[in-house]
């Protein structure tokens, strides 16, 4: 028993002298403090990317150049992305099957193409459209469907260089779109978008010479909502919002079956909840009365705050949905436009090019690893 003891003894002895011990030399040791010229930066050599396409901790993300600003539009008036990818807007943009950059869009809104003069300052004669139509053609642009706008605004499909969408706002007979028209679909090849109020007490007549033009494909129907006179914005009931955004998809389902792309708010009125219900319903892009300037890709003209001097234009940069709330000349203004526009495109072609190096050296670093290579011509 005592030899038990003796030993349990001897061991209580060793730990707590290996203790002691270890307490002293933690106690001696000094405390890690780097010295005034002992170099802390990295040695370079040990941190060289052997990989180009990838990047570290150590790596410097690259610059990209600002947004292209127009001198053609009112300053005001500052142009919005709407892509949040960033490489993926690079490769739709130097994708050379895609559109050049530069390529600018003019959307132009029609009310009423009247014999003689009226007293309303929204509709045009005949003369002034022809000239219109004229001066377009004369300056290289082409006009295209709300589909192929669709597809270049969303992903940077191929169009002309300089194109046109021409919106003849509400509903016309057959007779109307043929004597305004359906020359420049013969002639040129260009089509108008229509937009269409399905109204509930319309005639069956209207509605099938307006069904044989869709077919034909020179007359591109997109919605513009149920009531002629309807206002839209924050303010309106869900039953309204859903009356002009909801009632419309199931007309065009019914007569011209297909789903409308577009929205053309109905006497320029919109806001945050009708965007957003627009969102929810599947309508992607849409047209406001703002004749704040073209559009191009990933490039849209917003304003946030309310202009004294344009106090009908209705700030829409807030909603932050550039596509739900696109730019729109009015006729009476087209012409006095179309060079500016023209000349937009050649400044952001220009522009992009001298700074193509610096979005192809962004690309290959940051993007290649995930979004693969550009494709070649």
């Amino acid at each position: 028993m005592k030899k038990q003891v003796s030993d349990t003894t001897n061991i209580i002895l060793r730990i707590t002298s290996i203790l002691i011990l270890l307490f002293i030399l933690i106690s001696c040791e000094q405390p890690f403090t780097p010295s005034e010229d002992m170099d802390l930066t990295p040695d370079n050599d040990s941190f060289i990317n052997e990989n180009p396409t990838e990047t570290n901790e150590f790596s410097t993300q690259p610059a990209l150049p600002a947004i292209y600003q127009s001198q053609y539009i009112n300053s005001l008036d500052e142009p919005q992305t709407y892509i949040d990818d960033t490489c993926r807007y690079l490769k739709n943009r130097w994708n050379p099957l895609n559109s050049e950059p530069g390529t600018v869009v003019m959307v132009i809104a029609f009310k009423d193409i009247t014999n003689s003069p009226t007293n309303d300052a929204e509709n045009i004669t005949v003369v002034e459209f022809q000239r219109i139509m004229q001066q377009l053609k004369d300056q290289g642009f082409s006009a295209i469907t709300t589909k192929k706008f669709l597809s270049f605004a969303e992903r940077n499909v191929r169009i002309p260089p300089r194109s046109v969408l021409l919106i003849q706002d509400g509903n016309h007979d057959a007779d109307y779109f043929e004597r305004r028209f359906l020359e420049y679909w013969n002639s040129w090849g260009w089509p108008v978008v229509n937009g269409w109020v399905s109204e509930a007490d319309l005639s069956e007549s209207i509605w099938t010479e307006n069904v044989i033009m869709e077919s034909q494909g020179w007359v591109d129907h997109q919605s513009q909502g149920v009531m002629s006179d309807t206002v839209l914005s924050d303010d309106s009931s869900k039953v309204v919002i859903t009356r002009e955004l909801g009632d419309s998809l199931a007309a065009f389902g019914e007569h011209y079956g297909k789903n409308p792309y577009a929205f053309i708010w109905p006497n320029g009125g919109f806001g945050l909840r009708p965007v957003q219900a627009a969102r929810q319903l599947g309508y992607r892009i849409g047209f406001t009365s703002n004749s704040r300037g073209p559009v191009m890709f990933n490039w849209v003209p917003q304003a946030d705050s309310i202009d004294p001097e344009r106090p009908s234009f209705m700030p829409e940069g807030l909603i932050n949905d550039p596509l739900m709330t696109l730019p729109r000349f009015p006729a009476a203004q087209a012409r006095d436009f179309i060079d500016a526009v023209r000349a937009t495109g050649e400044d952001a072609a220009i522009y992009a090019q001298e700074n193509k190096a610096m979005e192809l050296n962004y690309y290959e670093i940051v993007c290649r690893p995930t979004h693969g290579e550009l494709p070649t011509p």
